[in-house]
């Protein structure tokens, strides 16, 4: 199998290499896209018509696709792009749009019938920074460590720290996001929660795996599983691919 990994906020491909290692001593083959603003294409203005299309540049007929963390919209755009050429996806602990809103309403609304909203900020806006044209950026090792690391060495999770960049979210928080394809398509997917997830909070997992009408899956990792298990998570990878829907997409 050929994997396609979207990484998610402040990340870039970079975070995937130890998980592409595994996949491949386990026989598969995989990339990982940086989106533009991250990585290699830090300097690249960040749209949502720009993040799918770099992820679409990478996509070949029968990839699985998997989307870490807020890299779960980008994934879902670029498999409502190309749909047919998407043979399964994976949201790790990852978001998934609702139909008609914006990225914000998609990760602040409960999955009740009250439609409530709430955001969980907390104690992680303490250790952000945000620059004159509204960039964010981890502005502290400790808070980077606390919520996306703490199951990682010092060493470990400072090489991470210090490739971590800003994340600039240009039209995402404003523009409602359709992807009608997607929903159609009924596409072979999965949900992996991280058990010692500091970052997504359960109930948003656990929405995000009710309305892709899936039996959750887990891994006892933080947030980022691809640099504390990089093999548990490789082998993860490839038996979600093995699994079935247990119910309908939800696209609100």
């Amino acid at each position: 199998m050929r994997f396609v990994f979207v990484h998610g906020g402040f990340h870039a491909a970079w975070c995937w290499d130890h998980t592409i290692d595994e996949l491949g001593r386990l026989g598969h083959h995989a990339v990982a896209v940086d989106l533009p603003g991250h990585g290699a294409l830090v300097d690249e203005e960040s749209t949502l018509a720009n993040r799918r299309a770099a992820i679409v540049a990478a996509i070949r007929p029968g990839d699985v696709l998997v989307g870490h963390s807020g890299g779960g919209f980008d994934a879902t755009l670029a498999a409502d792009a190309v749909p047919e050429q998407i043979s399964h996806i994976t949201y790790l602990a990852a978001a998934l749009p609702r139909e008609g809103r914006t990225y914000p309403e998609a990760m602040a609304m409960r999955d009740s019938e009250e439609g409530e909203f709430e955001a969980d900020v907390g104690e992680m806006l303490g250790y952000l920074k945000f620059d004159d044209e509204g960039a964010m950026t981890f502005a502290d090792f400790d808070g980077a460590w606390k919520y996306f690391y703490h199951d990682c060495d010092e060493a470990t999770a400072r090489w991470a720290f210090d490739r971590l960049g800003p994340e600039r979210f240009g039209d995402t928080t404003v523009t409602p996001v359709s992807v009608p394809n997607f929903w159609a398509a009924d596409i072979p997917r999965s949900f992996i929660r991280c058990l010692q997830d500091r970052s997504m909070p359960r109930w948003l997992a656990d929405t995000v795996t009710r309305r892709l009408g899936v039996e959750q899956l887990t891994i006892d990792s933080s947030h980022s599983p691809f640099l504390s298990r990089p093999r548990e998570l490789a082998e993860l990878l490839v038996h979600a691919t093995t699994t079935k829907p247990t119910g309908p997409l939800i696209p609100d």
